[in-house]
């Protein structure tokens, strides 16, 4: 193979490169911003698309986001891989903040302190696990009304935590493509100026 590598990766080597990047985590902020960028869309959509997708990051719905921020990019006509993109702020070094602070957040607003029985959560988690491998649809529905008083504040959190950063992201998104694509579009006449 061309681009093998001579020795493979260990195991720690390979979970350490996952959750911290080799180089830097502005070599991957870039390398992010770069493909945005080269979407053949309007900064509009590509910034919708990207907030789609962390919007979709907030919610509890692990498993589905990517699923969840392309159909959100669709129905507000974002660029869809750009959503794809988006999801990619969720990691195993963000989510615990999220699930945290959604959390929180929804459990202030149902009026509810913020206490997470960690045992209750885990025995509705486990329940679940079990469930989807019987594959019974009676047992699905038991296990989520267990995860339910958990999902429920994580989900409301979510509207509110995840709309604002997703608004955040998505001028700041489409301000650094404008200004990325007026500086492309001015690139060729300052050459042709310096030709002349």
């Amino acid at each position: 193979m061309l681009f093998k590598r001579k020795e493979p990766l260990s195991i720690a080597r390979r979970v350490r490169n996952a959750l911290w990047p080799t180089r830097s985590f502005d070599r991957s902020l870039r390398y992010m911003f770069y493909r945005l960028a080269r979407i053949k869309s309007t900064p509009h959509s590509i910034a919708l698309g990207c907030a789609a997708g962390v919007f979709a990051i907030f919610t509890p719905f692990f498993g589905f986001q990517m699923l969840l921020a392309a159909v959100l990019a669709f129905a507000l006509r974002g660029n869809v891989f750009a959503s794809q993109v988006g999801t990619f702020a969720g990691n195993p070094i963000t989510y615990p903040l999220i699930w945290v602070s959604t959390f929180t957040l929804g459990s202030i607003f149902l009026g509810n302190p913020a206490n997470a029985d960690l045992s209750h959560f885990q025995l509705g988690a486990r329940a679940l696990g079990e469930s989807l491998k019987s594959g019974s649809p009676d047992s699905i529905v038991i296990a989520v009304q267990g995860l339910w008083p958990v999902l429920k504040p994580m989900a409301l959190g979510a509207l509110f935590l995840g709309g604002a950063v997703s608004a955040v992201i998505y001028f700041f998104i489409r301000r650094l493509l404008e200004l990325q694509k007026s500086a492309q579009r001015s690139a060729p006449a300052k050459t042709a100026a310096i030709l002349r």
